[in-house]
């Protein structure tokens, strides 16, 4: 990671994400600010008497006893503090087979809708613009422009559930006015048609992420040099790379060049569980080093059947690349199987109550959920700002660079 990455100095931010259930506002201190550090966390500011803020309700002294030995219920409090920042959602494909729908209402015939985002305390969703395979060139930008016009149709017709963001900035303003924002991206490496003129219009309309698979400039030899000047000017405009699904050695060769921390939007540990989409332990640890982030998939395919194979990912991801490189991905609406007692978004209290019973502190779980989501927004712009005042746009060609 370049040496600007130093330099990083994140806006505090302050809010707290509103609570749907009066009651239980009511119980929190009025006195106390929930604040963000620079990493995206939760913090307490103390009220004006100086007094430490506590930021978890207060009730009888046998109702926090109770909370305090059970898994779930602290889960639940945890996430109120530090929600959920979803990798990955293929609801924008799925909709499209739908005649009709409320998100806000409650959809049963689709993984995600508000009331199911809210019971499982997620705050922001990257919304998948990928498209079904076949679909290149004219036929791809066309899909991706659709999916794209698609996801802000649905925002604008949600405004009490949902809201757009392009910045982490963005993301903690929905949070504190109880929207769940909304994120594009990943698209697919065939959206751009070989064209970089392309990806900033992409960009421009909102686009916060691009994997770079399915691609003739991508493949399973690596980047070739017009490949190398995609992820530059992804840097350069402030657009996440997504290794999820490249060859190792684009992974490798990516992981060598970007200046901004690259995202994994699908990938968990390929030791435990041969899945191509699966990182080795070697680029785990890369990832590690270059303070990118690996979003574990709740599929079963990936991560296995039940809660515990999920969190089995989870440590072996944290141990090899540390707690700030890793995060979730629900994966839902996309066709994949899920494990049990994770179907849909509702489900992420029980993970994390089963992160609990392990051991996982509340700091490294808050990275998890939520802070390390904004970690690498934050780098993004930041590396981009600087990028752009030394670097003009590329007019490369792949003819040009690659013969």
């Amino acid at each position: 990671m370049a040496d600007l990455q130093d330099e990083l100095h994140a806006t505090t931010e302050v809010g707290e994400l509103d609570r749907p259930d009066a009651d239980a506002e009511a119980e929190f201190e009025p006195d106390v600010l929930e604040l963000e550090d620079e990493r995206g966390l939760a913090v307490v500011d103390a009220g004006p008497e100086g007094d430490e803020g506590d930021a978890r309700p207060k009730g009888p002294e046998g109702d926090e006893e109770d909370a305090a030995d059970d898994p779930l219920a602290r889960a639940h409090a945890l996430l109120a503090a530090h929600p959920v920042a979803d990798g990955y959602s293929g609801l924008p494909w799925a909709l499209r087979h739908l005649p009709w729908y409320d998100l806000e209402l409650g959809e049963s015939t689709i993984d995600t809708d508000v009331p199911r985002l809210r019971e499982g305390h997620v705050a922001a969703l990257f919304w998948s613009l990928h498209l079904p395979e076949g679909l290149v060139g004219e036929r791809a930008v066309g899909a991706t422009l659709e999916q794209l016009d698609l996801v802000k149709t649905v925002v604008e017709a949600h405004p009490e559930g949902l809201r757009m963001a392009h910045s982490a900035a963005q993301v903690t303003d929905a949070r504190n006015c109880g929207r769940v924002a909304v994120l594009l991206g990943p698209a697919g490496a065939a959206a751009l048609d070989d064209s970089l003129g392309i990806l900033r219009a992409l960009h421009s309309l909102g686009l916060r992420v691009l994997t770079l698979s399915g691609a003739s400039w991508a493949g399973k030899n690596g980047l070739t040099r017009f490949g190398e000047e995609v992820v530059r000017e992804a840097n350069r405009i402030g657009v996440l790379v997504d290794l999820s699904g490249a060859s190792d050695a684009t992974v490798r060769r990516a992981l060598a060049i970007s200046k901004s921390p690259v995202v994994c939007t699908r990938s968990a540990a390929r030791d435990l569980r041969p899945h191509p989409a699966n990182l080795p332990d070697d680029v785990l640890v890369e990832l590690g080093i270059t303070k990118g982030l690996c979003l574990v998939p709740l599929t079963a395919e990936q991560t296995g059947p039940s809660v515990r194979d999920v969190a089995d990912h989870l440590d072996h991801v944290r141990a090899l690349a540390g707690p700030e490189c890793v995060g979730l991905s629900g994966t839902y609406d996309s066709g994949a199987a899920h494990p049990q007692d994770l179907s849909d978004a509702s489900g992420y209290p029980r993970l994390v109550a089963e992160l609990l019973g392990r051991g996982w502190s509340e700091s490294d779980l808050a990275l998890l959920t939520w802070g390390n989501v904004q970690r690498v927004l934050r780098s993004a712009d930041f590396m981009a700002r600087a990028a752009r005042s030394r670097r003009e746009p590329s007019t490369a060609k792949i003819a040009e660079m690659d013969g």
